[in-house]
């Protein structure tokens, strides 16, 4: 399967002539909301943001205008953590404990899925993501598939290429291969995709990878995430050399000694902090663990469904932010979430935030909408250019209609969308640089061709699954 004719050229609408995007609120995130507010659009770049009676009439005569209606115009949603290429396996892994849950996935993804499986995945996940106003993705990916489906569809992200290796042995060789695979990547960067490196958890890298991962990201600037503090398992690994991870690598006659430490501080003794990471999960740290990061201007994306659905625990969202740490938030892959919608992120983000506090609405509507947007912006090192809604930042731009059953009233557009359309919303409009993706809920021609195809393929891959897990692994 080969790259089609749109890298570098998005699938959307032409991004170049200026337009007038007018809403009944807009949200820019940075400031109050504004009824019956515009966005001024030029060159894929915001040249204006305010309510429209206010905009100057030589300027409202001369752009042609796009009224969005009923809707709640703000920034494109930041998902700051996703695994596009296994789209194919939603719903696919159910009932296992993690450890079994990672070996079915590994084994399921090595055996029986192509790269032309994993390619079809990450088209029909960045349609969902698009379906669900989500213009920016971090994705972490073994593949690098998702990195061609990103170029194709004309969405912003960054693919976090994975190395693996927990024998200190492997470590020359799983570097040498992904700074081969990150050279031959990164040719294909543009001003909206670019390649990253994810050394992948502490149960399957060595500390000897780490450290050499680390310092090929600091060398060769590169975007670095890492899974980690997970799961008590991931803990008792780590501080104790013991645990289920433990048991698997000494099976395969790999050394496994205590390291005395939180998985966060294993990091920092590695280098891997200095990188300034994206840290995944980040679930069982303390105050000591987040005042490292703070300090090494590490960044942290928040899973809240994933974490819970997998048993994992409740992150310490608010000791995150006590400690001005940038955080984002993700939906994880769809093998442990089943859907990517961040306004349910958001809206879960705040239930456990009041859970953990035993203080109603401790994290409000509005914070976490900003930890969709901007905090996952800043989380990804890109908040100069996304992120909010303000003067010069590119024109990732998403609708949410208003008009819908069941919305109505709306006292504060922010509390709707957290809290009455998170799960069902989907977007009328989104735009990604000014290029339009999205009209009138459907995606534009070109890309749902595209896409089309892959969902018909991806069913295919899906009864292929079923099969296998009818039959049982050989």
């Amino acid at each position: 399967m080969t790259v089609g004719a749109h890298r570098g050229q998005p699938a959307g609408s032409p991004a170049g002539q200026a337009t007038l995007y007018t809403a009944d609120w807009v949200l820019p995130i940075s400031a109050a909301p504004i009824r019956n507010g515009g966005v001024l659009v030029e060159q894929g770049i915001i040249r204006w943001v305010g309510a429209v009676r206010e905009m100057p009439p030589q300027i409202t005569d001369a752009v042609p205008v796009e009224a969005l209606g009923a809707a709640v115009l703000m920034p494109g949603l930041v998902n700051a953590h996703t695994h596009l290429e296994l789209t194919t396996l939603r719903g696919f892994l159910e009932g296992f404990d993690f450890r079994d849950w990672l070996r079915t996935l590994t084994e399921v993804r090595r055996d029986l899925l192509t790269m032309d499986d994993l390619v079809d995945a990450s088209r029909v996940g960045i349609a969902e993501a698009l379906r669900h106003g989500i213009t920016t993705m971090a994705d972490t990916t073994d593949s690098a598939a998702p990195l061609q489906a990103m170029h194709e569809l004309g969405v912003r992200g960054i693919g976090y290429v994975e190395v693996f290796g927990p024998d200190p042995a492997q470590c020359a060789t799983s570097i040498a291969r992904l700074q081969e695979r990150v050279l031959t990547l990164r040719a294909q960067d543009t001003s909206l995709v670019q390649v990253g490196v994810s050394p992948h958890a502490p149960y399957t890298v060595s500390a000897a990878l780490f450290a050499a991962t680390a310092t090929l990201a600091r060398e060769q600037a590169l975007p670095m995430a890492v899974h980690i503090a997970e799961s008590a398992a991931e803990t008792a690994f780590v501080r104790d050399g013991a645990g289920a991870f433990a048991e698997r690598l000494q099976a395969r006659g790999i050394a496994v000694a205590p390291q005395a430490r939180s998985p966060i501080a294993l990091l920092d003794a590695c280098g891997v902090l200095a990188c300034r990471p994206l840290l995944i999960h980040a679930i069982r740290v303390d105050d000591e663990d987040l005042a490292r990061v703070a300090d090494r201007g590490a960044r942290i994306v928040h899973c809240p469904i994933s974490n819970a659905k997998l048993g994992h625990g409740i992150a310490p969202l608010d000791r995150m932010l006590a400690h001005g740490v940038a955080v984002g938030l993700g939906s994880d892959s769809v093998a442990s979430n089943d859907r990517m919608h961040l306004l349910d992120e958001a809206r879960q983000a705040t239930l456990w935030h009041a859970v953990r506090s035993g203080v109603p609405d401790s994290l409000d509507a509005h914070t976490a909408l900003r930890l969709a947007t901007q905090g996952g912006a800043d989380a990804l090192g890109l908040g100069d250019v996304i992120g909010t809604l303000d003067t010069g930042k590119a024109a990732d731009l998403v609708a949410f209609p208003l008009d819908v059953a069941l919305v109505g009233p709306v006292f504060d557009p922010a509390v709707t969308l957290v809290h009455v359309l998170a799960g069902r919303a989907e977007a009328s409009f989104v735009s990604v640089a000014g290029a339009v993706l999205v009209r009138n809920g459907s995606v534009t021609v070109g890309a749902a061709s595209l896409i089309d195809g892959s969902m018909t393929r991806l069913v295919a891959a899906a009864s292929r699954l079923e099969q296998w897990r009818h039959r049982g692994p050989a």
